[in-house]
């Protein structure tokens, strides 16, 4: 489950009269986009720099930006556009070295990523996928063991070993554990709609449709990466 959103989300915040609504949600979702866009267009045309410099501490800004926003909602008007603007770096520079590597590719993983964001949504909206207790829990712990994994596979690579071998395999146990990776993804798009659902049924305060926008931007950039590495594992 995106670690971002959590029952208590909605719990802990102060009502009043004026609410989170789903066009706000998607009025700020718009905005927050056209930050990562920028970030993503700078992080394209500076790319060498980024990944060789800057990306480590881009990244780790990043994280940190989300861990604030995360334990306090009410900060979310004002660092989630620096995250997706930071986001958009990182993204842009890891998309330009794959492209090279494999021409074609950012087209696909965004056409992709768009198709499987709207397909969820559609899936949700016609009750086909609900986010029950039961489905939120086997998200939650799926979502939680890959985080764990990817985190000691990070520490691996930074002590200048290997890693985690399956991970970045291209052969037929690392293209099905990254296509069960991107099912995780995006089944953590289900559970975002039913929190800001919850959020809209329960009169949220206003700020709370930029913590939702900010939400969705974590799993979407999450399953774009995903996307993005089960294609180069494919065209290996």
């Amino acid at each position: 489950m995106n670690p971002v959103l959590n029952k208590k989300t909605f719990q802990t915040v102060s009502y009043g009269d004026d609410v989170m609504t789903i066009n706000g949600v998607i009025n700020k979702s718009f905005i927050l986009w056209l930050f990562l866009a920028a970030g993503a267009y700078f992080g394209w045309t500076n790319a060498a720099s980024i990944m060789n410099i800057y990306f480590w501490l881009i990244t780790a800004g990043a994280l940190a930006l989300c861990v604030i926003i995360s334990f306090n909602v009410r900060t979310a008007p004002y660092f989630s556009p620096i995250y997706a603007f930071g986001e958009g770096l990182v993204l842009g520079a890891i998309t330009l070295f794959a492209e090279k590597d494999y021409p074609g590719i950012a087209v696909n993983a965004i056409f992709l990523t768009i198709c499987d964001l709207f397909l969820m949504l559609a899936a949700f909206k016609s009750g086909k996928i609900r986010a029950t207790k039961k489905f939120v829990k086997i998200v939650a712990l799926s979502t939680a063991a890959i985080c764990l994994v990817y985190f000691l596979d990070i520490i691996l690579l930074v002590c200048h070993t290997p890693g985690i071998a399956f991970i970045h395999s291209s052969g037929a146990l690392g293209i099905l554990v990254s296509v069960f990776v991107v099912i995780i993804a995006s089944l953590n798009l289900v559970v975002d709609f039913e929190f800001i659902q919850n959020g809209v049924e329960g009169h949220a305060p206003k700020y709370m449709e930029w913590y939702g926008a900010f939400a969705l931007m974590v799993t979407i950039v999450w399953l774009y990466l995903e996307i993005l590495r089960l294609l180069s594992k494919v065209r290996d």
